[in-house]
């Protein structure tokens, strides 16, 4: 069991469970188990973003190892330098978590961390020798963004000609949207562009669309909405309609299956994919892979399957022809090319009505509650249920939150309610007795 990581590097709240003493000593444990010459690191817009990145550079220049200091960018920023430079790379962000929490994510050649490396990186921190006295240079550098703009070299400077209306929920995309979204398109609005430390995914970017839809239903063609640290997207057409990640990955496969570029005729999903997307893949012809939840383990099917699109609903979509990270700008640009080229709008292209589906964040409830008999009898039976009427039902602990998720999705709106109301009730009247 690892004490520190999780299935997304470190996460936690701020100056508590990630503080400068912590980040020093991670630093150090970087340094002794993977023993670089230089380090990259870059960071989001939280108040305690730059605690926590000087802290770990600070511990990597005592063994004396140079930093090369990147600013605010975002994680797709990082994961790419770190890819191309073969090197260390380090992303200080809870991504789409609110200010008071925040995180650590490491990649090594651009790729995350094996559990191997960070179970050596957790021993180090708790047990090993600290070193002080060497003298790593720190390196203020803007040589990131400019490696990461030649991504979009391949798009041959298309011009979209729709309204469009980003939100970059006050986070790691703010600037570089604005470059890139004004060098494709001839009509763009930003909104949530001013980070103040706090204002970090409050009441915007991709986990907060109480506003967005109606503002491109009124006055856009379609809108664009990141989270925290830029590796999600959601988009909304021009009728309001949203388009999580399982729905922009239909578009994108259609799309490849159109040209005939779609790899091995599949795409990657998670198991909480909306039911109606993955018939309407079928439909297509395109066969499908579902993973568990988690990046890491859509890229690991990608991988191994030798697939060019995967994802997950929440809006971490991988494009790996592209890009072997999940981006939200890049789908962003993707998806204009695509529109440009086929001269359609995205909702006659790509939309799909999802089957209803309800969410359930339960907290204060301890997580072995889903190791008792009775609770897993309960769930599977209504698994069994709901598979068989053609819908989704995922009950898990979350990675990276301390709550249990609930997530079901079936055509049946009165089977959706009273089914979820029943395992919530059950969690939560079983979960108090843990």
């Amino acid at each position: 069991m690892k004490k520190y990581f999780g299935t997304d590097g470190i996460r936690g709240k701020a100056f508590e469970k990630l503080n400068s003493e912590l980040a020093f000593k991670l630093g150090q444990g970087i340094s002794y188990v993977f023993k670089p010459d230089r380090v990259v690191i870059g960071m989001d817009t939280r108040a305690s973003s730059p605690m926590l990145a000087y802290s770990i550079a600070n511990g990597l220049q005592a063994k004396g190892v140079n930093v090369l200091f990147a600013g605010v960018v975002s994680t797709p920023m990082i994961a790419y330098y770190s890819l191309v430079k073969n090197m260390i790379g380090i992303m200080i962000t809870a991504s789409h978590n609110p200010y008071t929490d925040n995180g650590i994510k490491i990649f090594k050649n651009g790729y995350k961390t094996y559990e191997e490396d960070e179970l050596k990186i957790e021993a180090f921190i708790d047990h090993g020798q600290l070193t002080f006295g060497s003298f790593g240079r720190l390196i203020l550098s803007d040589d990131i963004e400019k490696e990461y703009l030649k991504i979009y070299k391949q798009f041959n400077d298309f011009k979209s000609n729709l309204k469009v209306i980003a939100d970059a929920a006050n986070g790691a995309n703010h600037l570089i949207a604005d470059k890139l979204l004004n060098h494709f398109t001839n009509d763009l609005a930003l909104i949530n562009i001013d980070p103040d430390g706090y204002n970090i995914n409050h009441h915007c970017g991709s986990t907060y669309l109480n506003d967005l839809p109606d503002m491109v239903k009124d006055n856009f063609d379609i809108g664009f909405s990141y989270d925290g640290d830029g590796d999600r997207i959601i988009m909304i057409d021009h009728l309001g309609n949203i388009f999580d990640g399982d729905l922009i990955i239909y578009t994108i496969a259609k799309y490849l299956k159109l040209k005939g570029e779609l790899k091995n005729n599949k795409v990657v999903l998670t198991k909480m994919s909306n039911p109606a997307i993955l018939k309407a893949l079928r439909d297509l012809g395109i066969d499908y892979t579902l993973t568990d939840v988690g990046d890491k383990y859509v890229f690991k099917a990608l991988d191994e399957e030798n697939l060019n699109v995967g994802g997950e609903s929440s809006g971490h979509i991988i494009l790996n022809h592209l890009l072997h990270s999940g981006d939200g700008l890049l789908v962003s640009v993707y998806i204009l090319y695509i529109l440009n080229e086929l001269q359609m709008s995205l909702h006659d292209f790509g939309y799909v009505k999802p089957y209803p589906i309800k969410t359930h964040n339960i907290k204060n409830i301890s997580k072995s509650v889903l190791l008792k008999p009775e609770v897993l009898n309960i769930i599977s039976g209504h698994q069994k249920e709901i598979e068989a009427l053609g819908g989704m039902l995922l009950v898990r602990a979350s990675g990276t939150e301390d709550l249990i998720r609930v997530t079901l999705s079936v055509e049946d709106g009165n089977i959706l309610n009273d089914v979820s109301t029943h395992i919530v009730r059950t969690l939560e009247k079983e979960g108090m007795k843990s």
